[in-house]
């Protein structure tokens, strides 16, 4: 996240309990399309030899997610509580290289195309500056119905600032 920006979201999200609105976002004009989370592999991601289970690659990159729609000041919680879930609809990965017991990992989430109903991210999960998986995912909006529905338009400027990607 820009070190410019992050003051005023951090203190946007202060202010309004971690939901942060298209009305309480004035300074932020263009939405955040990348992010970095780090990650120590535990115990009980690895199997007998120590190596993180694949399986658990798709949890990072849910964490990723999360975490980069939590930086334009949207928790993720919230659209589950105003009835809007993001779905897999589509997701690849590619294992390059193992992750093991107790790694720092570095996860690089970026935004890739935004749509009111869809989104697509790409992921690269590093260890030391090597890459050891990259994937690429996307997610559909629905409602509590299953139907696909398009995000409210609070957040849709929020997240798509002027423009698509």
């Amino acid at each position: 996240m820009p070190a410019e920006r992050e003051p005023a979201l951090v203190r946007r999200l202060a202010q309004t309990g971690g939901v942060v609105t298209s009305a309480s976002t004035t300074a932020v004009t263009a939405p955040i399309d990348r992010h970095e989370i780090t990650i120590r592999v535990r115990y009980a991601e690895v199997d007998a030899m120590g190596v993180l289970h694949h399986a658990r690659y798709l949890v990072y990159f849910e964490m990723g997610r999360t975490e980069l729609l939590r930086a334009n000041g949207l928790a993720y919680a919230e659209m589950e509580r105003r009835g809007l879930y993001y779905v897999v609809a589509r997701l690849e990965v590619r294992y390059k290289a193992p992750a093991r017991y107790d790694d720092v990992l570095t996860l690089k989430t970026r935004t890739t195309r935004f749509t009111p109903v869809r989104v697509d991210h790409a992921y690269e999960l590093e260890r030391d500056g090597r890459l050891l998986a990259e994937a690429s995912s996307t997610l559909a909006l629905v409602n509590a119905a299953g139907e696909v529905t398009p995000l409210p338009e609070q957040w849709r400027s929020l997240l798509m600032g002027s423009s698509e990607y």
